[in-house]
Parts: C-alpha cells; sequence; structure tokens
C-alpha cells in the first residue's frame, strides 16, 4: 500500500462502555486532501487523537505515514505535522525565533533551518516583520504562520484541526492556497472543519455521526447522493439524526 498515507480497519477506542469511536475503516491517498468531518461529539477529535501517535486505540488497526499506532506512535510523530484552531505559537518570540525552535523540535540541521526561515518569512510577506512578536500579528497572519511552521520539516503528513476557526474568508481562502500547494508538493492534508464551503476543497470527504463513519467520497458524489446542492445539506441530513452533543 505504498500510495496510502493512512490506513484504518475497524479503529475502535472505547472509555468504559462508551464507544467514542466505533469501529471506523478508511485510507487517505498521499498528497490527498482529506476532510474529516462531524458535528460535537461525532468522535473526530479522539480518532484524529489515535492517528497523531497521542491515544492508543482500544481495537482495530491503523498505519500513519507507513507506521503502527500501537507499536510506533513515536515514528509518527517525527513523520507528520500538525495545527489546531487553539494557536500554538508562541506569543513572547519573534516570528523568526518561532520558526528556528520548531524547526530545532522537528530536528531540522541548523542550515537548513537558516535557509528555509528566510525563504519562508519572504514567501509569506513576513520579511520587514520577522523580528516582530508573534503575539502582535493578526489572527489571520498568525494561523498561517502556524501552518508553515506545521510543514517546516515537510512531513509526509500534515493535520489540521479546525485550522480557519475565527479568521475571515479572504484569510480562509489564502490559508486555503497554501494548502493545496503543500498538497502539490506531495504532503497529504488531513483536515477537519465546521465550514461547509471548504468541504468543498478537499479531494475526499469522511462524515462522522455518533463515532461511525456514515459517508465518505467526493463533495460532488457526496451531493448526488444524497440528491442535494451543497455539503451543507448532505452534513445537515447525516448529523440531523445524531444523539450525542460533545466530543
Amino acid at each position: 500500500m505504498e500510495n496510502k498515507a493512512i490506513i484504518c480497519k475497524d479503529l475502535t477506542k472505547r472509555f468504559g462502555d462508551f464507544k467514542a469511536v466505533d469501529s471506523i475503516s478508511f485510507d487517505v491517498n498521499r498528497g490527498e486532501i482529506f476532510g474529516f468531518l462531524g458535528a460535537n461529539g461525532a468522535g473526530k477529535t479522539t480518532a484524529m487523537r489515535i492517528l497523531c501517535g497521542l491515544s492508543h486505540p482500544t481495537s482495530g488497526e491503523a498505519t500513519v505515514a507507513g507506521f503502527n499506532v500501537y507499536k510506533q506512535p513515536e515514528l509518527i510523530k517525527q513523520n507528520i505535522g500538525y495545527m489546531s484552531q487553539k494557536f500554538s505559537l508562541y506569543d513572547n518570540l519573534t516570528i523568526l525565533e518561532n520558526i528556528e525552535f520548531y524547526g530545532g523540535v522537528y530536528g531540522v540541521s541548523r542550515p537548513d533551518i537558516r535557509q528555509r526561515s528566510e525563504e519562508l518569512v519572504e514567501t509569506l510577506g513576513l520579511g520587514s516583520e520577522a523580528k516582530k512578536l508573534v503575539g502582535s500579528l493578526p489572527l489571520g497572519w498568525k494561523q498561517k504562520l502556524a501552518f508553515s511552521v506545521a510543514v517546516f520539516h515537510r512531513p509526509q503528513i500534515v493535520f489540521l484541526d479546525e485550522p480557519t476557526g475565527g479568521v475571515d474568508p479572504i484569510t480562509r481562502r489564502q490559508f486555503w492556497e497554501m494548502i493545496y500547494k503543500a498538497a502539490e508538493n506531495g504532503i497529504t492534508v488531513f483536515v477537519t472543519t465546521h465550514y461547509m464551503d471548504e468541504a468543498e476543497y478537499c479531494n475526499r470527504i469522511s462524515i462522522m455521526v455518533d463515532g461511525r463513519l456514515e459517508a465518505m467520497d467526493s463533495p460532488a458524489n457526496l451531493k448526488k447522493q444524497f440528491n442535494v446542492h451543497s455539503m451543507d445539506d448532505v452534513f445537515l441530513q447525516l448529523a440531523r439524526g445524531a444523539k450525542r452533543s460533545s466530543d
């Protein structure tokens, strides 16, 4: 399965009698932009934590970047990037200091950190701002910088957990242009979002309801399958019967 970045088979996570993730099976192709959707309480956050090597499943099988979630969680962490809506950079460090710090954490060599840092700040148009504290940046710029740092070490896969929450529509569009560029460079993108218009940008989408995977296909095929005109309508049809209310 060389062309598969993620493979899951009957993946399950129990907390006592409660099944947060209930026997889900799917795979993600290398270089794909894969949307992982679900209402609050659907189990997507729990599933993502397993795939990032942060939690062990109760049963089932899964590999991420070719590594086993049970036996090789540290190798998974080394080969992925991660970004959440809860902004993860340090406000009291400068833009350049943040980039250099995370480059070191990810094991990038000092010469490469220096070269890539210069390229990154120029690409983002932050050359003249590089020595400013991150805390002084507008939210949209923070999020774009956080994404750039998440892929700074050129991981095989980047996990994005509601990365555009709270930013304006123009910045969201710019952010997705960055995602497309990362995918073109061979990085697999695994993204959760509450914005159904963003779901349209994904190559394929899965939708979880109450711990189970209820639908998975391209946006166009899902709209055709449910006989609706938008991903909002697809999501509403599936989520209407959900019983859970928090993740």
